[in-house]
Formats: structure tokens, C-alpha cells, sequence
């Protein structure tokens, strides 16, 4: 009786310390839309909490009409897709490698990999690769520094050595070679790690903005971050365009600030659930042992 109620003890703290947690991460977003929201002389004295006040909708007509805005949308969409996709094939093709023992120089190669993670060329010696490879002013170059990562390598590496060996060896009887193997045994069983590791990838990339400052020169190729900070923390009004004089009438600064902050945030907000299932399977993968 005694641990039931010790049980149901912490299981009530626990549950409160999550919730204040949460709602310490949702409280600030719920101060922005409500400032976005608001009239322009409660935003600009800071007179706005949690909930609008004389709401209105004129900085997000304005935001919407924002050309700059929607092209670095497109191109931070481009790069989280197709950078995923990458990510996933060098990934998954590398850390099957590594777990099969008949693969010459295993254990040379793993160990070159875990070099890596301690140590890194730097800044520069990457800003050379980039630029001798002709991906300086490309989006590859936003996209092909971070396919690999020696970290997601060696996950996905011990999770393919965890499969079952006999479904391997029941593969091969029936004359699967070791591509089929990977394609339609090893992939098709990943699909919850894979979903995991994805999720982290495409968090990293649509939120990376110092790689597109180091090398990307055309406007038209920023990705959404980049042109976020301009506008939140260069303040920088000419990328509001034409649109900068009808803006003034109709918003302040901070409430400007706020609606950009929510119209970059609310896009990434919604690919969670979708794989929130596989999410919760691949953050357990390995909790269990056979």
C-alpha cells in the first residue's frame, strides 16, 4: 500500500514538472501571437500579456503579402526535403556498411569515423572544400556538409546489427544479395529510427542560418532564417520592399517582429505530428534487449 501511494506520489510530480515545463516553452509563443495581435499602441508601450488586446489581423495581411518572405519559405522547404532525403540515403547506405562484418576494412573505416567525432577540420578548411567543389553559392552547399554525420552513423549502424541475423541468412538462402537485403529487409524495418533521425535533420536544417551567411551570396537563395534575422535582428527594413511604408501604418516594429517570428516557427511546428508515432518507437529502439 505503501508503494502504491509513493507510486502515485511521483507520478503526480512528475506530471507537474512536465507541465510547467511545457508550459514554460508555450508560453512565449502565446506572448508573440497575442502581441502580433494587438493594437499598435498597446504593443509598442508593452502593455500586451497572453491575450490580444483590441485584436486585429494587419500584420500578418502585410506579412503575407511579403514576396521575401515566401521565397525564403520555398527555399528552406527545398533545402529540409531534398537535405533529408541525402541525409537518409548516405546515412542508412553507411551504417549498413559498417554493420555487416564482411565488409573489407570495417573496422579501419569505424574507427576513422569516430575520429570525427572529436575532432573537426574548422570554418576555413570547409570554406575551402566548398569552394574547390563549386558549391559556394549553391544551395548544396547548405545541404551536403551536414548528409553525414558520424553521430546518426553509428545509431543507425547499431540498430541494423540489432536486426535478427537469421532474417539475413533467410534472405540470402532465397538469393538476395546484399543491396536487397538493405533495401527491402533493413529499410523497411528502420522506418521508426529513420523517422526519429529525420525529425532531428530537419530541425537542424530549417533552423541553420550560419552556413547560408558563410556561403551564399544571392538574396534569392537565403533560406528562411537568414532572412529572419535580418528583419529581427539587423532590423533590416529594406527587405520589407515596397511594402515598408504601409507596414509603418499598420504595425510596430515589435509587432512585426512577433507575427515573422510565428509565420518562421508555426511551419516546422506541424511536421511533429504527423511522425509523432514513429517518433516515440525510435526514441525507444534499444531500451530492450533480446
Amino acid at each position: 500500500m505503501i508503494t502504491y501511494k509513493s507510486d502515485r506520489f511521483f507520478q503526480f510530480i512528475n506530471g507537474l514538472f512536465l507541465a510547467v515545463i511545457s508550459v514554460s516553452m508555450v508560453a512565449p509563443l502565446v506572448h508573440l501571437l497575442a502581441v502580433s495581435l494587438s493594437s499598435p499602441k498597446y504593443a509598442d508601450a508593452k502593455l500586451v500579456g497572453f491575450w490580444p488586446k483590441e485584436m486585429h489581423f494587419g500584420v500578418y495581411r502585410e506579412i503575407f503579402q511579403l514576396e521575401s518572405l515566401w521565397r525564403a519559405l520555398g527555399v528552406s522547404v527545398y533545402i529540409c526535403v531534398v537535405g533529408t532525403l541525402l541525409f537518409l540515403l548516405f546515412t542508412t547506405s553507411f551504417g549498413y556498411a559498417l554493420s555487416r562484418s564482411i565488409m573489407p576494412g570495417r573496422k579501419i573505416v569505424l574507427r576513422l569515423v569516430l575520429v570525427t567525432l572529436v575532432f573537426s577540420a574548422g570554418l576555413i578548411p570547409n570554406y575551402m572544400v566548398i569552394k574547390a567543389i563549386g558549391f559556394e553559392n549553391t544551395l548544396w552547399a547548405l545541404m551536403v556538409p551536414s548528409a553525414l554525420s558520424a553521430f546518426y552513423v553509428i545509431i543507425m549502424k547499431t540498430f541494423f546489427q540489432g536486426i535478427s541475423s537469421e532474417l539475413f541468412d533467410s534472405a540470402k538462402i532465397d538469393g538476395a544479395g546484399e543491396f536487397r537485403i538493405y533495401s527491402q529487409i533493413s529499410i523497411p524495418l528502420s522506418v521508426p529510427i529513420l523517422a526519429t533521425l529525420s525529425l532531428y535533420n530537419v530541425v537542424s536544417l530549417w533552423n541553420s542560418y550560419f552556413n547560408a551567411l558563410i556561403f551564399i551570396r544571392d538574396k534569392k537563395l537565403f533560406p528562411l532564417q537568414v532572412v529572419l534575422r535580418s528583419l529581427i535582428v539587423s532590423d533590416d527594413t529594406q527587405a520589407y520592399g515596397s511594402n515598408a511604408a504601409d507596414i509603418a501604418m499598420v504595425a510596430t516594429p515589435e509587432m512585426m517582429k512577433a507575427g515573422i517570428i510565428l509565420f518562421a516557427t508555426v511551419p516546422i511546428l506541424l511536421v511533429y505530428p504527423f511522425i509523432q508515432k514513429y517518433f516515440v518507437q525510435g526514441t525507444m529502439l534499444g531500451s530492450l534487449k533480446e
